[in-house]
């Protein structure tokens, strides 16, 4: 039994940033049946990407293995990919989503309001759907996702102690509408912050601050997290 499993993790969905480690998502999941993956390449890496990294994407698209396009998005704290590259291809993730009928998993960093401006005027020309991963924006930001049909996840920086701000949000978003995750190895929560790299079987600790915040035993949002798992990743 893996350490997942001990923790109450039955499913893990493996998320890929560039062509290389999109293709090393689906061979996970060929080797574990709890997971599947995500194939994508991220706003931080899309500058590095060539023609044919795009097309290894779309083919890797189409593998059963596969529930969700991503990590896809926008990002200014960083400044290595130019703005417009970035839109080109979270454009290209989003025209493949469509096509496959698959949901997207969106990152932003810096620019919360900035790019919920320009999803919504892509979905307004054709719906997808699509998680808001790891989500640190306002309430107001939150509300605007959900009014388009988007699923908001949190990952460990609800649990930290100056996430007061990440924890009003969590509590405001409809619980059939919220989701929680790692965003390993990165964003360990608390009490193991800066103690370890981030891993599936921690998600039980950002999921139990949550259930805190909701008025929930760990086991209700539990049940309820997977039932919106299942209908967000409807391929799973």
């Amino acid at each position: 039994m893996t350490l997942a499993e001990e923790a109450g993790v039955h499913g893990i969905l493996c998320v890929g940033t560039t062509a290389e480690d999109s293709a090393k998502c689906i061979e996970i999941a060929s080797s574990f049946s709890s997971v599947r993956a995500a194939v994508g390449i991220h706003p931080n890496n899309c500058h590095e990407a060539t023609e044919g990294d795009w097309k290894l994407i779309e083919a890797m698209a189409r593998d059963p293995r596969v529930v969700a396009i991503g990590e896809t998005g926008l990002d200014r704290y960083w400044q290595d990919c130019p703005w417009e590259t970035q839109l080109h291809y979270l454009s290209l993730h989003i025209q493949l989503a469509r096509e496959l009928d698959l949901p997207i998993v969106i990152h932003t960093r810096d620019c919360v309001d900035e790019a919920i401006d320009w999803l919504e005027a892509q979905y307004r020309s054709q719906p997808f759907s699509a998680v808001m991963h790891s989500f640190t924006g306002s309430v107001a930001a939150a509300r605007r996702c959900l009014d388009i049909g988007f699923y908001i996840s949190f990952a460990g920086m609800v649990t930290f102690k100056n996430g007061e701000d990440i924890r009003q949000v969590a509590a405001d978003v409809p619980l059939d509408r919220l989701l929680v995750e790692t965003d390993s190895p990165y964003l360990t929560p608390h009490p193991f912050r800066g103690q370890k790299p981030n891993h599936p079987a921690l998600v039980q600790h950002t999921l139990e601050c949550i259930s805190s915040l909701r008025g929930l035993s760990p086991q209700e949002l539990s049940a309820i997290e997977a039932d919106n798992a299942k209908r967000l990743f409807r391929k799973w």
